[in-house]
């Protein structure tokens, strides 16, 4: 047994990963660019890793939260272009620079000190508009093109993000969409320049809004196999990560023993429960107590009692054969059924993003 699956693992699929670029890929329109979205360490599947995997089959850009990130990759040897989708201030423009890192600037106070900052070079930038996201992005009338007439900045492009593309109400985004378009339209018009890349098209809007895709679009979940919402828009997806642990310790106990913190559960009949070394320190929400079910042997074990730090339990009474050292599926497939991000998503009140990048450091990936 390898030291890394002796308790918790996670398995990442990269070919799964390609497979979904590949997919989304397909949609677009000859010259339109895929930017893939790998902050949060690629939403748990490794950033490095994914980046070059996505590297190798022709993504022509890649998105993350933070300086650090960009950094990262960077120092991996990855030579894609690189958006920041964040803020960064203004006394590291010197590593952008040097790293050749394009920035996003939510405002003219920004455009303002990455211009000065320059100092004398030209540093590429992607000019973000909130039109209904209510984060970042916040510029007063006539701002936008104050600073794009600013001496030190290279502005390549412009962006915003769509707040609820997912959803099966189209009213907000196409709001959205029509006033990214207008305010573009009435820029170009004013500076006499065109943009060179304009995007807005999230995962939600790569199944959704095929009209948006524009000139490059930045799917993200999509990117790692979930569908953002109900529509799957006709794109097949395939996970790319499984969550797997070992069993610990099969142990029998009787009618009306309790199990766990706070004993909430209590056993209905006798029972045969198994131990998993997995717990919400390894990203097994907590809030999931008693709600989800594993996959032992290829049967559905359900999970009992409150989820600890380190470990968890779960009824495995008629399911034959479980034994220490047998391998649960947390997520993933084994035989014929899979558990996926977007089923556990649903029982714990979220979104497979969440899910995924909650995902610990500590347990070790092992890539496919």
């Amino acid at each position: 047994m390898e030291l890394q699956q002796m308790r918790t693992w996670a398995e990442i699929d990269l070919g799964a990963v390609e497979h979904n670029y590949r997919a989304i890929r397909a949609r677009l329109s000859v010259g339109a660019k895929f930017l893939g979205i790998v902050k949060a360490d690629a939403y748990g599947h490794g950033a490095v890793q994914v980046s070059r995997a996505l590297e190798r089959a022709g993504c022509d850009y890649l998105g993350v939260a933070c300086l650090s990130e960009a950094m990262q990759l960077r120092e991996a040897g990855i030579e894609l272009p690189i958006l920041i989708l964040g803020h960064t201030p203004r006394e590291y423009t010197r590593l952008l620079l040097e790293h050749g890192i394009t920035q996003t600037v939510c405002g003219l106070d920004a455009a303002l000190a990455y211009s000065a900052a320059a100092l004398g070079r030209r540093l590429r930038v992607h000019i973000k508009l909130d039109t209904g996201m209510g984060r970042l992005g916040e510029w007063q009338p006539a701002e936008p093109e104050k600073a794009m007439a600013l001496p030190g900045l290279d502005i390549e492009g412009i962006f915003t993000h769509f707040a609820e593309s997912e959803s099966d109400d189209a009213t907000f985004t196409r709001g959205q969409l029509a006033s990214f378009l207008a305010t573009v339209e009435a820029l170009e018009k004013k500076t006499g320049r065109v943009f060179k890349i304009k995007h807005c098209a999230n995962s939600g809007a790569v199944i959704n809004y095929s009209d948006a895709y524009l000139d490059m679009i930045r799917p993200g979940i999509a990117l790692y196999g979930c569908y953002p919402g109900h529509a799957t828009g006709g794109v097949e997806l395939r996970p790319a990560m499984s969550l797997r642990s070992r069993v610990m310790q099969v142990k029998r106990i009787r009618r009306g023993d309790t199990v766990s913190y706070g004993r909430r559960y209590a056993a209905r009949d006798d029972s045969v429960i198994a131990v998993l070394p997995a717990g919400y320190a390894d990203g097994l929400h907590r809030a999931l107590s008693g709600k989800l079910e594993f996959l032992i042997n290829g049967a559905r074990a359900p999970q009992i009692g409150a989820i600890c730090m380190d470990a968890c339990m779960a009824d495995v009474t008629g399911i034959p054969g479980v034994a220490e050292g047998s391998v649960a599926t947390l997520l993933g497939a084994d035989g014929g059924g899979r558990i996926t991000a977007g089923e556990l998503a649903e029982l714990a009140g979220t979104v497979p993003n969440e899910i995924l990048t909650s995902i610990s450091a500590r347990v070790p990936r092992i890539y496919l």
